[in-house]
């Protein structure tokens, strides 16, 4: 039988005791035969399919929302955002659900067929010319005064956000049990696991080239149906990359809620909110911890030394009452791990402002792009949206070389696996943010003088903006895998696909956050006839310039409060031996005839 128990960091493990992994079947695996490499290439096919065919739609959203539903540009933009947060939002579904009942690959299976429906439906509406308003240039309606192209609205809006939401589910709910299910394929975690994690990274930035090359120059040389449809078909052929690998996964077993150990030691916490803790209580706990439960279910665990109120729930009652239940004692180790739980979520907080700048990139700069002179030669334009490649095509070449490279060079130095650990991978992504929007404001603001004082129509070419999104997808190499690498090594046992589902979910805020921002600023900006920096249809006349100097300082903030939170988590955890964690999934009813550790 295949059981592992995996590692931290530090060499700690971070789920309670072992795990139990199975074939299709749901026979033990064998570690000969499941898993390794020869699994995940299966699942990193999937993952290049799917995040083609939804950067194809995401990335270039705004251009059908704005020129085919004909909503205002500051609504299309907060669709986009919108539709892009929930996607993420409901990873916490998708992690939730495979943890809990069925299975990373029966979910990845469902919701699979789910996000297909959807990109069926958006090619079906956008392909008939009666689901969609009659056809208007929204720019000309613009400059015409007394002019409005009509919105779409009853039941074309109705399809257009079920089709939209369609996908929404089915991604949202794939993204976290694709990077999970490949991570479940490594057995004890250290440098394979760093490298695969690289490696999603890669077969992502793969998916967003093709997607931001070849298909959104197929939908706007053919047609946004013929792009819908080409999104429909990546998604199939990624759902036989997923089928095709299933007899050499490893799949881990769902155990029942994943909330119920949580619960338990909340509860417990409060019914004894009265008792007093001692200093050691943890401590103390693991030395009474019985020789039986210790050979058998031990681990290394993070010890927290903060919200030390919840070290009550493994106190023993002091009236002597007899045997307490699970929801009255816990076992130190459930304790601790709720704690790292809490500990984790500052860490989370921080990521929130980056990805609403990521947000900008996919809606207000592509509008940017559009406002530009997109000639590359006599007879060819680029796509706005295809801008976004720019720092795809550099990352298929610097991840590889970020893993053979600079890893082992700066593992020499530092004597870390990974070269560096997870939080300053994020640091140091967070931190080069900041010159994204930077860059987006100084070309903007130039952007805005060279189209005010040409009289001849001459406009800056479009790769004026490629600096941006440059910048934006090296700081993205750094803080997007080391914040999946940070979160999955913090899951408990049975917990993996929902701790990665919380990185989406970082995104899922940041484009939330986004929307907020845009509504909040036109009411703050707003003056007589001035609707606000960003509440015309027209660039030339908003002040998006400004708007990104914003997201600059706001980044820069974030950084420094990231580098507080980072030092805090660091000082919060210390490593020690303590009793298990049971693995029903159902938190592990503590034996407490057998010498439960108390405090």
């Amino acid at each position: 039988m295949d059981v592992e128990s995996r590692q931290g960091p530090k060499g700690d493990s971070m789920a309670a005791g072992s795990e139990v992994s199975v074939d299709w079947r749901g026979r033990p695996s064998h570690p000969q035969k499941h898993g390794g490499m020869k699994a995940a290439v299966f699942v990193l096919g999937i993952q290049a399919f799917e995040m083609m065919a939804i950067a194809a739609v995401g990335n270039n959203l705004i251009t059908y929302v704005f020129g085919e539903m004909h909503f205002p540009l500051s609504k299309s933009a907060n669709i986009v955002t919108n539709f892009i947060g929930t996607v993420f939002l409901l990873s916490l579904l998708g992690g939730f659900l495979s943890d809990s009942y069925l299975g990373s690959f029966w979910t990845m299976l469902i919701f699979g067929f789910v996000e297909l429906s959807g990109f069926i439906l958006l090619a079906v509406q956008a392909h008939l010319p009666q689901l969609r308003p009659p056809a208007c240039d929204m720019m000309a309606a613009a400059a015409a005064a007394g002019q409005a192209c009509e919105e779409a609205g009853g039941a074309k809006a109705g399809i257009f956000f079920a089709a939209l939401y369609l996908v929404a589910l089915g991604s949202g709910c794939l993204k976290p049990n694709i990077i999970a299910h490949g991570a479940d394929q490594f057995r004890g975690g250290g440098e394979r696991l760093s490298t695969y994690f690289n490696a999603a990274y890669f077969s992502f930035c793969v998916g967003e080239l093709v997607a931001l090359t070849v298909l959104v120059w197929v939908q706007t040389r053919s047609g946004m149906d013929v792009g819908f449809g080409v999104s429909a078909a990546a998604m199939a052929i990624g759902l036989v990359s997923l089928v095709a690998g299933v007899g050499f996964y490893r799949n881990k077993p769902p155990q029942g809620s994943i909330f119920t150990p949580i619960a338990k030691v909340f509860v417990a916490a409060v019914n004894k909110r009265k008792q007093v803790c001692p200093a050691t209580a943890t401590v103390q706990a693991i030395a009474s911890a019985s020789a039986h439960e210790m050979s058998i279910n031990t681990t290394n665990i993070r010890r927290i030394n903060k919200f030390r109120f919840l070290d009550k729930a493994c106190v023993k009652a002091q009236d002597g009452g007899g045997k307490e239940g699970p929801w009255r004692l816990c076992t130190p180790a459930e304790v601790e791990q709720v704690k790292v739980l809490l500990c984790v979520v500052p860490i989370f907080a921080c990521t929130i402002v980056f990805n609403t700048i990521l947000a900008q990139l996919q809606t207000f700069s592509v509008q940017q792009g559009s406002a530009m002179d997109t000639r590359l030669a006599a007879s060819f334009h680029v796509p706005p949206a295809s801008l976004q490649a720019i720092p795809y095509l550099m990352l298929v070449a610097l991840v590889p070389a970020y893993e053979a490279a600079f890893v082992p060079a700066v593992r020499r130095l530092t004597g870390v696996p990974t070269g560096i650990t997870p939080l300053q991978r994020i640091g140091v992504g967070l931190f080069a943010v900041t010159f994204s929007m930077v860059a987006a404001a100084l070309v903007e603001a130039r952007r805005r003088a060279v189209a005010a004082a040409a009289d001849d129509g001459r406009l800056l070419s479009i790769f004026w903006i490629a600096p941006q999104f440059l910048v934006f997808g090296l700081s993205e190499m750094f803080t997007a895998v080391g914040l999946i690498e940070f979160f999955y090594k913090q899951s408990l046992a049975g917990m993996q696909a929902f701790l990665t589902s919380m990185t989406y979910c970082s995104y899922s805020f940041g484009f939330y956050l986004s929307s907020v921002l845009v509504s909040l600023i036109n009411r703050v900006t707003s003056s007589g006839d001035n609707g606000g920096w960003l509440a015309n249809n027209d660039l030339n006349k908003d002040r998006l310039d400004l708007f990104y100097w914003l997201l600059a300082a706001l980044s820069l903030l974030n950084f420094f409060n990231y580098l507080f939170w980072a030092r805090w988590y660091s000082k919060s955890v210390e490593t020690v031996q303590v009793a298990g964690v049971g693995g029903d999934g159902g938190g592990g009813e503590p034996d407490h005839d057998k010498g439960t550790a108390e405090c």
